[in-house]
């Protein structure tokens, strides 16, 4: 699945529309390169949480931010990660298999730790202002999420 976003409040509306089919355990990855839009992405899906978005800034220096609305949401940064030791260090796995929501940026990062299942996102930059978003999962759970996702989009 693909969605095409020509803005920011767009990026944010999709986030929104995302959340909506949230339930609580999900894990969502977000890759793209710096400025491709994961965090505002983060901010529309946090938003559509019940979340305000104000309060969902890139973690890069803490790793981590919690923040709590319709269901606990669990914003991962893993840019700055220097080491795997880094993410061991974090009790990753309470995190990752918990009921909370988890977005992760830049989950390529995590290599033989990335969960068994999950639905990623990967986010072009195409020009200034235009962002393709590319859907894609793993496990059954994540594809009923990417189809119900899929679904709502179209309406």
């Amino acid at each position: 699945m693909e969605e095409l976003s020509t803005s920011v409040s767009q990026t944010l509306k999709i986030g929104r529309k995302l959340a909506r089919n949230l339930t609580g355990g999900e894990i969502i990855l977000l890759s793209g390169s710096l400025g491709a839009g994961k965090t505002v992405l983060a901010k529309g899906i946090a938003q559509g949480l019940g979340i305000n978005k104000d309060n969902v800034i890139s973690p890069t220096f803490v790793l981590l931010r919690v923040h709590q609305g319709k269901h606990l949401l669990q914003h991962f940064d893993l840019y700055r990660v220097g080491t795997i030791e880094d993410i061991f260090s974090l009790g990753y796995e309470e995190y990752f298999y918990s009921q909370a929501v988890t977005i992760i940026e830049w989950p390529e990062r995590l290599k033989f730790l990335l969960p068994k299942e999950f639905l990623k996102i990967k986010l072009l930059t195409k020009a200034k202002n235009k962002r393709l978003l590319k859907f894609s999962a793993k496990g059954r759970r994540h594809k009923g999420l990417l189809e119900k996702i899929h679904e709502d989009t179209r309406h």
